[in-house]
């Protein structure tokens, strides 16, 4: 460990790409990692989906700018392993083997379920999915982004398909209901964040509770509601690049992230509301923040996550009918 920070401070700088400073804490865990070890952290693109970062993997390889870790979908991780170069953390065992690819070049990190955000002040309380097909919910739905991209997008339309009697086998009732509420008026085609959201341009926002619930922070009328006819969890993934400009630095990165320490990636993501991959490792060791882990948002149903098998389907049937469900 102390011949890896010495190596990355010697590189000085880590290039992410696609974190949001509001996206579970990430602006904190930036900040301290910095603080930390004196690496500039160059922040790119923070509004971009798990695919504009690999895009930019392969537009930007062999230069000093090209990402040197990703934080990604599992559809997209799946898609491009042979991007990535294998790497096990000091803390490798505290990770559960069906969270983690055996060789390394994957490791989910964080997770949540999806949920439905919406301003309680303009709307009355939401307890059903199909809720949201209404005349009172005009141009006020919307996705974190296009679900052909976007990871929380594309389980945000999954939601939507298991709460209409579908299954996690195939996100085609998902599609459908997105086409009736195209065609209801309701759905705005705009990528929701904090700003849109603060804006009043996505009152109702499908996203990951723990994006739901940081999108506006001290809010009394934001409300985030996680149906229980459709507990959908997803968690998503570390991934080094292959030809990182700072491979020390991007391995230096991910220790930080999957530290159980009190300062570590793993409780700082837990401050965030995010549900971090050795959350059951530490409740156990008793290195968890027990404070942030009794204010995580409450889940009463049988939880789904996708396996990969049916995170590359989702992606695929996508791929070939959502532009024309929502044109």
């Amino acid at each position: 460990m102390s011949a890896l920070v010495t190596a990355a401070k010697q590189e000085g700088t880590l290039n992410v790409i696609a974190l949001p400073a509001d996206w579970a804490n990430y602006g904190n865990i930036i900040k301290d990692f910095t603080a930390k070890y004196g690496i500039k952290v160059n922040s790119a693109n923070p509004t971009g989906s798990s695919q504009d970062e690999v895009n930019a993997v392969k537009q930007e390889n062999g230069t000093a700018a090209a990402p040197d870790v990703l934080d990604v979908g599992m559809a997209v991780a799946l898609a491009n392993t042979s991007l990535f170069a294998p790497y096990e953390v000091s803390t490798w065992s505290s990770i559960p083997a069906a969270q983690k690819a055996a060789d390394g070049v994957w490791v989910q990190d964080y997770g949540g379920y999806m949920s439905i955000g919406y301003d309680s002040a303009k709307f009355p309380s939401i307890t059903s999915v199909s809720q949201l097909l209404g005349p009172q919910f005009k141009n006020a739905v919307a996705l974190n982004g296009n679900p052909t991209q976007a990871n929380a997008a594309l389980n945000g339309v999954m939601m939507m398909g298991l709460a209409s009697g579908g299954s996690a086998d195939s996100i085609a009732d998902g599609v459908k209901f997105f086409h009736q509420l195209k065609q209801a008026g309701n759905f705005v085609p705009v990528q929701a964040t904090a700003a849109t959201i603060k804006a009043g341009t996505t009152p109702v926002v499908i996203n990951w509770d723990y994006l739901n619930t940081a999108a506006v922070v001290g809010s009394s009328t934001w409300k985030v509601f996680v149906p229980q006819n459709a507990v959908l969890g997803g968690y998503y993934a570390q991934a080094i690049n292959k030809q990182a400009p700072h491979p020390a630095a991007a391995r230096l990165w991910e220790e930080f992230l999957y530290s159980q320490d009190a300062s570590g990636g793993q409780n700082l993501w837990l401050e965030g509301g995010a549900r971090p991959v050795e959350q059951q490792a530490m409740t156990t060791n008793s290195s968890i923040n027990t404070t942030a882990a009794a204010a995580l948002p409450a889940v009463s149903g049988t939880p789904v996550f996708l396996s990969a098998t049916q995170a590359t389907a989702a992606s695929t049937y996508l791929a070939a009918n959502w532009a024309a469900a929502v044109k």
